[in-house]
């Protein structure tokens, strides 16, 4: 296949071939911006048991189909990318691995970063295109008075996705383009609708592009070699049962653990080093303070001393009122005012201005946290910190 061809000033826009990339790329033709419809091929990787699971995720060989369509009804060029090989190197390893040291991964952040606005940016350059675009819902500015691209929530806080986002780089913001960033989902499906896209009504994905079904299956398929049973230990020290492997569990998760006790038990902690599920009852789930490695900043080139923001250590919990703090190495540790119940590491936490709640400082992943124990009847700060949000459970 000849690669893509573009001129000065062409972009690229990852077409998952669902309704928000599907408009996206609608959205930059009507302004008369030369456009090339890409879809990243990574559907090889995905092993269902039933194979015709495989035909309704992300990029997948249906999600191919409706992003073609799209872009005869555009005009606009379309190609498909192998990126099998890349997307099991950037994402999918980091995913069972993360599992695997007893983490809880986000692999939207990487796929982010790393593919559409990391390894596709790089052959869009090499193709002459300037910028990639995507259906994210997000904003990007310059800033002039700080020479820095600045991340910004969506218009629509139902829909904002700068959670997913917090780890581009400068020269990835400077390239990036969310056509819809400005649209309630609601106004993105009308508009597809005007614009007789077959798209117009297809539901939003909800699972992870490449796990159809739950995870566990998968990780047993991908890397059951490397999962062995355990030991499950209370807090106390006290071993309650055994574990089928550590991968399985994530912190705040209550189901599956088959113990009997007076109280819910959840998983509080896992702890790689011995195979060892740690379980608690439910004030050992909570904590005032946590610290963030592998951290990006957006807004500001560095963090000095402290600063006050709004951190979401989930993507649909709301952003709560902490301060961080800059440590050495370049992490940093994150002071809620109030405690945060089930927070794991491997999880992302991206943290907002508090002056300015839509604008992204920075995010990073967490790696530890300093347990905060809430005695039993001490449901005040319970009610008001879990967001109507559950812990996994399953």
């Amino acid at each position: 296949m000849m690669p893509p061809q573009g001129g000065p000033g062409t972009v690229v826009v990852a077409m998952s071939g669902g309704v928000d990339s599907a408009v996206a790329a609608a959205l930059l033709v009507r302004q008369g911006i030369p456009v090339v419809g890409i879809t990243l091929r990574i559907w090889p990787s995905v092993r269902a048991a039933d194979p015709a699971q495989r035909f309704d995720s992300c990029c997948s060989p249906r999600a191919v189909e409706d992003a073609r369509d799209v872009a005869e009804m555009l005009g606009i060029p379309y190609y498909v990318l192998n990126y099998e090989a890349e997307f099991d190197r950037e994402v999918i390893r980091y995913f069972a691995d993360a599992y695997l040291a007893g983490e809880t991964p986000n692999p939207c952040v990487p796929c982010n970063s790393r593919l559409k606005f990391g390894s596709l940016f790089t052959r869009a350059r090499g193709w002459g295109a300037t910028r990639v675009a995507t259906g994210h819902y997000a904003h990007v500015e310059y800033h002039p008075a700080t020479g820095r691209y600045r991340l910004r929530r969506a218009a629509d806080p139902r829909k904002d996705q700068s959670y997913f986002l917090y780890d581009l780089t400068q020269d990835q913001l400077a390239a990036a383009l969310f056509p819809v960033g400005h649209l309630s989902k609601e106004e993105t499906r009308r508009l597809a609708g005007e614009m007789g896209m077959a798209v117009a009504g297809k539901p939003d994905s909800q699972e992870i592009c490449f796990v159809p079904g739950d995870y566990r299956t998968y990780l047993r398929e991908r890397v059951g070699a490397a999962i062995h049973p355990g030991t499950i230990r209370d807090t106390a020290g006290t071993i309650r049962g055994q574990h089928q492997g550590l991968a399985f569990f994530t912190v705040g998760q209550r189901r599956g653990l088959g113990i009997a006790n007076r109280s819910p038990l959840y998983v509080v902690d896992l702890d790689p080093a011995r195979n060892e599920v740690i379980v608690g009852e439910d004030g050992d789930l909570w904590t005032h303070e946590l610290e963030v490695d592998r951290v990006n900043l957006i807004a500001a080139e560095r963090l000095d001393g402290s600063q006050r923001v709004l951190a979401k250590l989930r993507y649909a919990q709301a952003a709560a009122p902490a301060t961080a703090t800059a440590l050495a190495g370049g992490r940093l540790r994150l002071s809620f005012d109030e405690p945060q119940r089930a927070v794991a590491p491997g999880q992302a936490a991206v943290f907002y201005d508090a002056s300015e709640p839509d604008l992204v400082v920075g995010g990073g992943t967490i790696c530890r946290r300093e347990r905060t124990p809430i005695p039993p009847g001490g449901s005040e700060c319970r009610a008001r910190n879990t967001n109507g949000i559950d812990p996994e459970e399953t």
